[in-house]
């Protein structure tokens, strides 16, 4: 019996082949057209992806950094909840549906799945390349204006990624509001910016306040230590790039780094992280510097050394983003 196709495979496959066709100037000047749109001022009413080829290269272009984005996310707040799998997914402003590929990575099998966006052109094609994926098969999709206006069904899991940015504040209000309504969860992914951090942040106040306990990346419920407007909380997932990335970015490495900032908040029993790693260790002689944010709400950089053991063999391998310390490595003295 062959084994279940990756997910990550299958969605960058499916990817490849939107773009047959279509000339690989024209895709890369869409893209470019895309992105300016989204940096600027957009009502929430006037979609930018107006037609299947603006989908399709845009869909090549950001879909895998979305899907490694939420992935990302995913996996942490999966290692909070261990024993607990959605059975209902809604994702809002999901557009070609990148964050439902990442939750069937995350919890394999199938659900029952509805993404809510307002271009119709972005559903239509989330709809054809789900095809591809044996638990999207059944997916709804269905247009929606994600604002003061939306109501959402009850759901296991609402996520919401990378659209707060795209909405006036009464919007993002009505719209985490909801979310909080309707779902046992709710992972709110954006980009990893101060303006997205800022976002994160006021969402996830408003989770919070709603009754719900954060289980990832943060170590605990409290207000987060960081000084507004000192610094920002954002992590990094790394994407294959494509073609396409290096003809519009103009870059020859084959990979880049996608940075984002997240929340993942829930109903359910979870147990956070002990502290979580929010800056990429830096490696020295001997010794491996981890900036933590930790369990008593406090922001402390803390050094490990070869003394330490295993524990040190697992800063060498921590990253940016991963719970520390790790399960299988106990201290064998005092880290400063």
């Amino acid at each position: 019996m062959n084994a279940p196709a990756d997910p990550t495979d299958t969605l960058r496959a499916s990817l490849a082949a939107l773009l047959d066709g279509l000339p690989p100037r024209q895709a890369a000047a869409a893209v470019e057209r895309l992105i300016a749109n989204y940096r600027g001022a957009t009502p929430t009413d006037a979609p930018i992806l107006r037609d299947r080829a603006d989908v399709a290269a845009y869909a090549a272009y950001r879909m895998p950094a979305t899907f490694e984005a939420v992935h990302s996310a995913l996996e942490a707040f999966a290692a909070a909840v261990p024993d607990w799998t959605p059975a209902s997914h809604v994702d809002v402003g999901g557009g070609t549906g990148a964050a439902t590929w990442a939750v069937t990575a995350t919890w394999p099998g199938e659900r029952s799945v509805t993404v809510l966006d307002w271009a119709e052109p972005a559903l239509a094609l989330g709809r054809e390349i789900a095809a591809a994926n044996p638990a999207l098969r059944d997916a709804r999709w269905q247009r929606a204006r994600i604002g003061t206006a939306l109501t959402l069904e009850s759901a296991d899991l609402v996520t919401v990624s990378y659209v707060l940015n795209e909405l006036a504040e009464a919007d993002r209000t009505a719209l985490v509001d909801a979310a909080a309504a309707a779902a046992q969860s709710v992972v709110i992914v954006e980009a990893g910016t101060p303006a997205g951090y800022a976002r994160v942040i006021e969402a996830r106040d408003r989770l919070i306040r709603a009754g719900f306990r954060i289980a990832a990346p943060c170590p605990h419920s409290a207000a987060c230590p960081i000084v507004p407007g000192t610094d920002w909380c954002h992590f990094s997932a790394r994407v294959s790039r494509s073609s396409l990335h290096r003809q519009v970015k103009g870059g020859s490495l084959a990979y880049e780094d996608e940075k984002f900032s997240y929340v993942a908040a829930t109903r359910l029993p979870a147990g956070p992280a002990p502290a979580r790693v929010v800056r990429r260790p830096q490696i020295r002689k001997g010794q491996v510097l981890l900036d933590l944010c930790e369990s008593d709400e406090q922001l402390r950089r803390t050094t490990v050394t070869k003394r330490h053991g295993d524990l040190y063999k697992a800063a060498r391998d921590a990253d940016w983003g991963d719970p520390w310390p790790p399960d299988s490595a106990e201290p064998r003295g005092p880290v400063s």
